[in-house]
């Protein structure tokens, strides 16, 4: 009797793996806003059509020191992508947790059922990191790759859908918009209409989506904060072995110093802000830190650097949803 018992348990949980599968895959792919514990925060997230297309700077030089060529073709499946950069008013959720007691149910319809309290949570600065420039509306800055990743995991799990920071390659085509220059909307003339830089941006970051979005309708791409990718910087990543495509390309980084970061800043002068234009992190963005050892959560010394989330249409599988989550 027992052992029947069992066995009815074990297809009972093989319908429900079958059942969860089948209906990830049945998700109406448009833009959407994504709510956390039922409070609307403007978490718009916009549909990327997979497909190919060519990565890195069109103009490379081999004959002249650059990180952003050669030029070379990628592959990407489907995904969502932020709107906006995340924004001081959702990541502050994320820092204080009081929200946690709202976590979407667990459920075979949802991409992923994990607890929010297995998240870690960040550890308040030493200093108010928004320095003066604004909060609500303003993008979130100076958090390491480490704390952008946790709050992603912590998404998943009040949410119920699967979010992570992008891939480099995936930034990049998102950002560039079917566009094959050095910015997604043409001529540098028109930086103005579209970014937040070192010329009009008076020395601050400023509320995200006041400037014309891209042909995707996704903001800041250009400029206003920088953001954060998931995979490890290599100056030499595009020198390649052969012309095959690649497909969803991702370098998994192996120490903590340099992973790419990508877009540019207020700070920055528009040369930065190009669509292929990289970033490697830096331990210096930790100078004035304090802390003994240093904080994982914060880069003191980043006020440029924020980040944006993708969920992929096509949901990982179990044993691969930690796998892009950075440890």
């Amino acid at each position: 009797m027992l052992a029947f018992q069992m066995r009815i348990e074990y297809f009972t949980l093989f319908f429900l793996i079958l059942s969860f599968n089948s209906l990830s895959q049945k998700k109406t792919f448009k833009e959407y806003n994504q709510k956390i514990g039922g409070i609307d925060l403007n978490l718009k997230m916009v549909p990327v059509n997979g497909g190919e297309f060519s990565m890195g700077n069109p103009e490379f030089n081999s004959d002249e020191f650059s990180d952003n060529g050669p030029v070379h073709q990628v592959y990407l499946d489907s995904f969502w992508i932020g709107k906006y950069e995340i924004t001081w008013d959702i990541y502050h959720l994320f820092m204080s947790r009081e929200i946690d007691v709202k976590q979407i149910q667990m459920d075979v319809d949802n991409e992923i059922n994990k607890n929010v309290d297995a998240v870690s949570s960040a550890t308040p600065p030493y200093v108010e990191m928004s320095f003066g420039m604004g909060t609500d509306g303003y993008p979130a800055i100076s958090m390491t790759q480490y704390a952008a990743s946790k709050f992603c995991e912590w998404l998943s799990a009040m949410t119920g859908n699967y979010y992570r920071l992008p891939t480099e390659a995936e930034w990049e085509f998102a950002c560039r918009s079917g566009s094959v220059g050095s910015y997604s909307f043409g001529e540098l003339e028109k930086l103005n209409e579209y970014a937040w830089y070192i010329k009009n941006s008076d020395g601050k970051y400023q509320k995200v989506g006041s400037k014309k979005p891209n042909s995707l309708g996704i903001h800041d791409m250009h400029g206003n904060v920088s953001e954060w990718t998931l995979d490890e910087y290599n100056p030499k990543g595009y020198y390649l072995e052969n012309d095959s495509v690649i497909k969803n390309p991702i370098k998994f980084a192996k120490k903590l110093y340099p992973r790419v970061v990508r877009g540019g800043s207020f700070m920055d002068d528009a040369d930065k802000l190009k669509s292929y234009s990289r970033l490697a992190s830096n331990k210096k963005w930790k100078k004035q830190d304090p802390q003994i050892p240093r904080s994982l959560w914060w880069h003191t010394d980043a006020q440029f650097l924020g980040f944006r989330i993708v969920r992929p249409y096509k949901t990982p599988s179990r044993s691969e949803q930690d796998k892009y989550w950075i440890k």
